[in-house]
C-alpha cells in the first residue's frame, strides 16, 4: 500500500507545486487548503479544502485518512496548536533534518526554545534520533553537544551545568559527548543534540539564514502520530515528505 502524506498549503505557492510535482511517484499526496483553491493546483494533485485547513489535516491525521501530515506553509501557531489538543500534550518535541552549505545531511534537537532543558527529554531526543536517522538512512551515531571544552569546568556554572549534563546524557544513552566542538560533530554524527532549545534554535537559524543551509522538516518527537513541522527557510518541502515517508514505513510490520 502507497503511503498517504498531508501537506499544509495556504496558498498554490511554487514551493508546494514543486513539492506535488516532484513527490507525485513517492507518495500518495493531499494537499489541505482554504475554500475556492483546488483549481489552481493543477488536476493532477488532491485538495481537501476546509475554512481551517490546519484543522482539517490535523482531523485527518488522527482519523487515519492519512499516513502521515506535513506542515508545509500552514501558519505555525494554529497549525502546532491543533495538534497539541488531537495529541494531548502541552509541548511539543522537534528534531530538525538539516542540510549544511556543503551538503551534508544531520538531525537536530532540540529546536524549539521552551524543549530539551532536562536531562530526560536530551535522552527521549536521542532515542528518537537515532530511530529517525535509521529510516531515513542517516549515520545512528549521535553527538551529545555542552557549552564548552572540559577544560573550562570551573569557568561559569551554567557551562559546568551543560556538561554535567552531557557526560550524563551520553552515558544513559551510549552517545558521545563532544563538548562545544560542534564542527566536528555534525561531520562524524547523524543525530546532534544541543545543551538547551535556546542554542539549538539559535544553531538552527544560523545555519539556515545565515549559513546557507537549509531545514528539510523536523518530526514530532512526543506523539503518537507523524507530524513533520517545517520552515519558512525551506525550499520546498520534498525531503519533508520524504521524511514522512521513511517514518510511516519504519514502524510497518
Amino acid at each position: 500500500m502507497p503511503v498517504t502524506v498531508g501537506l499544509g498549503a495556504a496558498s498554490p505557492d511554487a514551493r508546494i507545486l514543486a513539492t506535488a510535482r516532484a513527490v507525485a511517484r513517492e507518495v500518495d499526496l493531499i494537499l489541505f487548503s482554504h475554500p475556492g483553491t483546488a483549481g489552481t493546483f493543477g488536476d493532477a494533485v488532491t485538495v481537501v479544502e476546509a475554512e481551517k485547513p490546519e484543522v482539517a489535516l490535523i482531523e485527518a491525521l488522527y482519523a487515519g485518512r492519512i499516513d502521515a501530515a506535513v506542515r508545509g506553509t500552514l501558519p505555525a501557531s494554529s497549525t502546532l496548536n491543533v495538534l497539541k489538543l488531537a495529541a494531548g500534550v502541552d509541548h511539543l518535541e522537534r528534531i530538525a533534518l538539516i542540510e549544511t552549505a556543503d551538503g551534508h545531511l544531520f538531525l537536530l534537537a532540540p529546536v524549539g526554545v521552551d524543549e530539551g532543558w532536562t536531562v530526560e527529554e536530551k535522552v527521549r531526543f536521542v532515542r528518537v534520533g537515532r530511530d529517525i536517522a535509521r529510516s531515513f538512512g542517516l549515520p545512528e551515531g549521535t553527538a551529545v553537544l555542552s557549552g564548552g571544552r572540559l577544560g573550562d569546568l570551573g569557568r561559569h556554572p551554567v557551562v559546568d551545568r551543560t556538561m554535567a549534563d552531557a557526560e550524563l546524557v551520553a552515558r544513559l544513552t551510549g552517545a558521545e559527548h563532544t563538548e562545544i566542538l560542534i564542527e566536528e560533530a555534525v561531520g562524524r554524527y547523524g543525530v546532534v543534540v544541543a545543551p538547551d532549545g535556546v542554542s539549538g534554535n539559535l544553531i538552527f537559524r544560523t545555519l539556515t539564514f545565515l549559513g546557507a543551509g537549509a531545514g528539510h522538516g523536523a518530526p514530532v518527537a512526543n506523539i503518537d502520530k507523524n507530524f513533520v513541522d517545517t520552515s519558512r527557510a525551506s525550499a520546498d518541502y520534498t525531503n519533508a515528505i520524504m521524511l514522512a515517508k521513511s517514518l510511516v514505513e519504519s514502524k510497518k510490520p
